[in-house]
This record gives structure tokens, sequence and C-alpha cells, in this order.
């Protein structure tokens, strides 16, 4: 049998794996010889899952991890490099590729579910974006975060935009500017991840930080995740006048009235979520 034939018949490794542990999907980012690098097809793989994890209510919260030493190291550069052979030297690639990767990060903004990062190891330009991009995020003491493009001349400006919605403005500067790793400890201290547990159990930390969440009324993390990430981006008045009317359309809800009720009575809600 040819070489050829072998790899024909040779089972393909999925780069994407997805398990479900009650009702928490968990992701996992499988290519971990590529530093699990955000290519074409993991982007696609990703993207995919989201879509269909949106429209399955089984699922109440998504973990976001990735296998071996590597949370992501970002975009896949020698993916995007071969492309400069094309006739307008990647161009249209490059915009198809930049444009696929941000429209997957707001698919997870725009999930209306909790999506809670697990980070074992460095995650780096895009995959630091990825880690921004998430609601929650659990690190290891041994993760560390960086956004180094300015050292190979590619700014990160994609990360840039999730980046500088998590952090403030200084430190995401000094990231985007230096390109230097900073620690998991100093990623929680400028509020890029929300707690540091010792290597190996970042996973479960992260499971259990989103069957916490699980436990509440589906249709008011909905309605609170979506109502959050729109207001951040008005002004003032803006953001108290849009909440208010939040306020009042969770109040006609079915689980606002049970959840009221149970806390007067003092017991234990029964969500419909809805």
């Amino acid at each position: 049998m040819s070489a050829q034939a072998v790899r024909a018949a040779a089972p393909q490794i999925p780069i994407l794996l997805r398990e479900k542990v009650g009702s928490i999907a968990i992701l996992t980012l499988n290519r971990p010889a590529a530093r699990n690098s955000l290519s074409e097809g993991m982007i696609a793989e990703l993207h995919g899952a989201l879509n269909e994890i949106r429209d399955d209510h089984s699922v109440r919260g998504v973990v976001l991890t990735g296998n071996g030493p590597a949370f992501s190291a970002g975009h896949d550069m020698k993916e995007l490099t071969a492309r400069r052979s094309d006739a307008d030297r990647g161009r249209a690639y490059f915009a198809e590729i930049m444009n696929a990767c941000s429209a997957m990060m707001q698919a997870i903004v725009h999930l209306p579910k909790p999506v809670v990062a697990s980070v074992q190891g460095i995650a780096t330009a895009a995959g630091c974006q990825l880690v921004a991009s998430c609601d929650l995020a659990v690190a290891s003491e041994a993760a560390s975060f960086a956004t180094p493009g300015v050292d190979i001349g590619l700014f990160c400006s994609t990360p840039m935009v999730a980046l500088s919605r998590n952090v403030p403005r200084k430190q995401a500067m000094e990231m985007l500017l230096t390109g230097e790793p900073i620690s998991a400890a100093t990623a929680k201290d400028i509020g890029l991840v929300n707690r540091v547990v010792p290597a190996g159990t970042e996973r479960d930390a992260a499971l259990a930080l989103a069957q916490k969440v699980a436990l509440k009324s589906a249709y008011t993390v909905k309605l609170g995740k979506e109502a959050f990430y729109r207001q951040a981006e008005m002004n003032l008045a803006d953001a108290y006048r849009f909440a208010a009317e939040v306020m009042t359309e969770n109040m006609m809800a079915r689980d606002a009235e049970e959840g009221i009720g149970a806390f007067i009575e003092k017991r234990e809600p029964k969500w419909q979520d809805r």
C-alpha cells in the first residue's frame, strides 16, 4: 500500500473534541502539535459547535479548553504564510480568515449561555483573544497570556478588541506594545481571568463554575448576558435607560415571579426558563 493510501485510510483525528457533562458542553481544542493554533478549520469547527449549542436547550453552559501544553497560540502562521503565493499576495484570504475569526469570537459573546475558558498553558495573540471573549475564565498557575504580534511585525489588532474590553487601557496597551507575557496571577489582577487554581485542576474548576451558573434560570442568564454586553457600549444615560427596560421585561417573566416568590417564602425556586 502506498504512503498516500495509508494516509487516506488512517482515521482523521478531530481538531475539536466535544463532550457533555450534565448540562455543560465541553469544547476542547485538539491540535496540540500546533499549539492549538486557530486554523481555518478550527475556526469553522468552533463556530459550528457554538451554533449547535445555541439551539440545544439541554446545554446550559460551555467550558472551552485545550489539549496539550498550550491553550492556543493564536492564528496558524504557517497556514497564513502559505497564501503569500496567491496572485494578491494573500490579501483576500487574510481578510476572509480575520473576518471568520472575528465572527466566531462574537458568536461566543452572543451565545445565550455562559462560556467559561479553562486555560492550562499559554494563550497568545488570538488565543488570548479567545480567553478575553469568554464570559468567565479560570487559569492554571502555569498559564500565561500575551499579545506578541508586535514582535513579528503584525500588531494584534483583532485580539486588541476583546483584550481592551476586559482590562484597563494602560495594561492592554503594555501587552500590545511590548508583546511580553503576563502570568496567570497578573491576568487575574487586571481582570483578564476570574480565578487562578493549581495546575491540573483548572478544567474541574471551570466546570464547577459553569455548573454554578447552570443552576440559575436559563431565561434570566440569557437576558442578563445580552444586556451586559449591550449596555457596556452605551453612554451612562442610555445604559440606564436600556437596563430599566430590561429589568421591566425581566420582572414580567415567569421565572422572576417564581424566584421572588421563592425568596419571600424561603424555599428553592423551580425554574421554567421563561
